[in-house]
């Protein structure tokens, strides 16, 4: 229409040869009172070129989101594409640590003490909190992560990201020990899925001396007991099943050479490490134990519940079908403990796009990216409502037995100390299983006294 205009009200000056310069001066006065009232025409005819093409809108921000190598890369990957499409003015720059919650929290801590500006979004793991509160590295998410948000989530994944009345992260997954086992072998020899250490103990050299012939490589346990992080929870797990702690009830103090928790290490020591389990276990993080089970060389196997999928993938599993998972077995029937886990994302205190970080947690968080990451990564999702969400149960029914264990797992010691803290507790058990005549009790002293000056340093965190 804009251009019909243009053409009649040119078309319409008479074009009488005697009056033609008075004409070409009506007819650029018509243009101009045109183009002040209309603007220029949208094909640009009269200036006597083409239209240019229109810019391409491009993203104007480009978060940082430092996280571990993780397991299935293909989802991350499509999960992050779906945030950029509806978010097209923030594009995502993925930074990858290793795999070892350990190794990760030493690069991310790094960045942090430097103040670095290029860290926007990290994954945080549960026990990291009071540390980077403290710190000052991870910023307060009170305001934006409201009472009513909180609600929709598991209280265990709240508590761990509150430090001192305020809240640092939004829970991602949460994590606790399950106990993996080949359901086909049980059957095989007659017997149902143990309920304590020594069931399991004598049930798995039952199996791996009948299967001997057929599987020569058989093992009866496999999990994680090199001198990292993981160390730590699979030895919580048997010391707080056989009655005892890692500190005492208030917190204050080490509890490593109580009678409980020297009778837990001494059983790990002389019945699984090397017996049960391959002394190769002793460099095995979940990786490695993991590919042990799936490559069909171990009856048990403990792990969390992402493995569950990696087990039954057919593509990546040899026994995918052939297994079952139960909580971990206790000491004395009915008392079984599974150690807390899980990662919460966190913003940066020195990040220059909050707002922005902001939005990529609340989208992660969402539940319909959780309910994708427990669909196609089997991922145990921190919102309680998803729990009995019908399409995940009949996709993953475990769930249903994940719920309880998840709700009552066993947390770390929480301090602004802990990292020291559990190097502490990683020096003292990979000494006490490595080595066979250990003096266990002496050992546990001297561990309890470095772990308690590490203690009176702080108050309990809150």
């Amino acid at each position: 229409m804009r251009a019909f205009f243009t053409y009649s009200c040119l078309q319409s000056v008479p074009r009488h040869p005697s009056r033609g310069s008075h004409q070409r001066h009506r007819r650029a006065a018509l243009l101009l009172a045109w183009l002040v009232l209309f603007g220029p025409p949208l094909n640009d005819s009269i200036a006597g070129e083409p239209a240019a093409p229109p810019k391409r809108q491009t993203a104007s921000i480009t978060l940082r989101f430092v996280s571990w190598k993780p397991d299935h890369p293909r989802v991350w990957d499509e999960a992050l594409a779906e945030f950029t499409k509806t978010h097209p003015d923030i594009s995502v720059v993925r930074e990858l640590a290793p795999h070892s919650s350990t190794a990760y929290h030493d690069l991310l801590t790094q960045k942090l003490k430097n103040r670095d500006a290029t860290v926007d979004v990290f994954f945080m793991d549960v026990i990291w909190v009071p540390e980077f509160a403290e710190a000052g590295w991870a910023r307060r998410l009170d305001e934006r992560f409201t009472p009513a948000l909180r609600e929709e989530f598991l209280p265990a994944t709240i508590e761990v990201g509150r430090y001192a009345d305020h809240f640092y992260g939004v829970p991602s997954r949460i994590d606790a020990g399950l106990l993996y086992y080949r359901s086909d072998l049980l059957t095989k020899y007659g017997f149902p899925p143990p309920t304590t250490w020594d069931e399991l103990a004598r049930q798995a050299e039952t199996i791996v001396e009948g299967e001997q012939p057929r599987n020569p490589t058989l093992r009866g346990y496999t999990a994680q007991f090199k001198q990292y992080e993981g160390l730590v929870c699979n030895m919580l797990e048997f010391i707080d099943s056989h009655g005892g702690s890692l500190l005492t009830a208030d917190g204050t103090h080490s509890a490593l050479a109580k009678p409980e928790a020297l009778a837990a290490v001494q059983f790990v020591r002389d019945r699984v490490i090397g017996r049960l389990a391959s002394r190769a276990a002793l460099t095995y993080q979940e990786p490695e134990s993991l590919s042990v089970f799936l490559q069909g060389h171990a009856v048990f196997h403990r792990n969390w519940p992402y493995a569950w999928e990696l087990a039954n993938n057919q593509t990546r599993s040899t026994v995918a079908g052939q297994v079952a998972v139960m909580p971990l077995p206790g000491f004395t029937p009915g008392r079984t403990t599974a150690a807390l886990g899980g990662w919460l994302y966190g913003i940066s205190a020195y990040s220059q796009h909050p707002d922005e970080a902001w939005a990529l947690i609340e989208f992660l968080s969402s539940q319909a990216m959780q309910k994708k990451f427990t669909q196609e990564a089997g991922i145990a999702p921190s919102r309680q409502s998803l729990f009995s969400d019908p399409d995940l149960l009949a996709a993953a029914p475990q769930l249903r037995n994940h719920f309880a264990v998840l709700r009552s797992a066993t947390a770390r010691p929480r301090s602004p100390l802990y990292p020291a803290i559990s190097h502490a507790l990683q020096r003292y058990f990979s000494r006490a299983l490595a080595i066979d005549d250990l003096d266990l009790a002496h050992e546990a002293t001297v561990a309890d006294a470095q772990i308690n000056r590490l203690l009176s340093l702080t108050e309990p965190v809150p």
